[in-house]
């Protein structure tokens, strides 16, 4: 991966509608692709990275008080002090995760499906670290439940 050039300054650089565009489309396939699989999958028995076992044990060592089946509280997370906490978190992953630090769009909430109000903006190894998390704990399990029942409804009702 290329590295920036040494007198480059993110806070200056230009920002191209382009690439913000496949940024984003980057972002909403990851999602799409994450709820099909959960559709498919109960999530208490995904994997989402092969290192599932020792991202879920680094979180509860550094996050002890980190309830999965809480609401996400985007401004705690994003704060100062939260951004640093989840920096040192993630900073463990560089070079183990690939695309740990990319933007990916994540639920607050494990009760809710992907929507305007209940989704947020994170870097991959939040998401990662959060999903293991609510899908250890059965949280997701819902999703493949709601669309096994929606498929047999339709089943049903072609027959």
């Amino acid at each position: 991966m290329a590295t920036a050039p040494t007198n480059f300054n993110a806070e200056e650089a230009d920002n191209f509608e382009d690439i913000e565009k496949q940024f984003a489309v980057k972002a909403v396939q990851h999602m799409s692709t994450y709820w099909s699989i959960l559709e498919r999958m109960k999530g208490s028995s995904l994997r989402l990275t092969k290192i599932d076992d020792e991202i879920y044990d680094h979180l509860k060592h550094d996050f002890p008080d980190f309830d999965p089946a809480a609401t996400i509280n985007e401004d705690e997370m994003k704060s100062k002090a939260g951004k640093e906490r989840w920096r040192n978190f993630m900073m463990a992953y560089e070079k183990k995760v690939a695309d740990y630090n990319f933007g990916t769009m994540m639920r607050t909430d494990p009760k809710w499906e992907y929507g305007r109000d209940e989704t947020i903006f994170v870097p991959r190894m939040q998401f990662y670290a959060i999903e293991i998390a609510r899908n250890r704990n059965g949280l997701n399990d819902w999703v493949y439940e709601q669309a096994q029942k929606e498929k047999a409804e339709e089943a049903k009702s072609s027959a």
